[in-house]
């Protein structure tokens, strides 16, 4: 008994470790829109970001091409970000809901990274995205935002 007690507790410090991964870190926002936290990829939980054209910025050395998304996000994230993990994929990336403060104020009601990739038409709900999501995309579609609204990138 005491070792199945033992083994319930370390898959319990385990479970609580894997899912704290990503909680209050910095973050890298890699080219495709996933993100690097504490060595691990994050892909943002209920949203697919198509794979449209590229941009690339000129201005840096070396130059530095990447979605539109990715971009967004790289605007948006001015700090700290702070994750919950849903799931783990095959590859061992993790899915998680992602939030930041405005503008990285600490005391400022955060915001849902999904969310604002969805509210920008950046993103597509994913048919398990939460409600919110797919309403914020029908918004979205309906307003003519980002890839709803012209056709410079196609959805793939």
């Amino acid at each position: 008994m005491r070792s199945a007690l033992a083994l319930l507790s370390l898959a319990l410090l385990l479970a609580a470790t894997e899912a704290q991964a990503a909680v209050g870190s910095r973050v890298l926002v890699q080219d495709d829109g996933s993100l690097k936290i504490n060595g691990r990829v994050v892909h943002l939980f209920g949203i697919y970001l198509p794979k449209g054209n590229r941009t690339c910025d000129s201005s840096l050395v070396p130059v530095r091409c990447a979605s539109r998304a990715a971009k967004a996000l790289r605007f948006r994230i001015q700090s700290m970000i702070y994750c919950e993990n849903v799931s783990k994929n095959r590859d061992g990336s993790l899915n998680a809901v992602c939030l930041t403060s405005s503008r990285g104020q600490v005391f400022e009601p955060r915001s849902d990274l999904a969310a604002y990739l969805l509210e920008r038409g950046l993103a597509v709900a994913l048919p398990t995205a939460p409600f919110e999501y797919k309403t914020i995309e029908r918004i979205a579609k309906s307003q003519g935002r980002g890839f709803w609204g012209f056709f410079a990138d196609s959805i793939n």
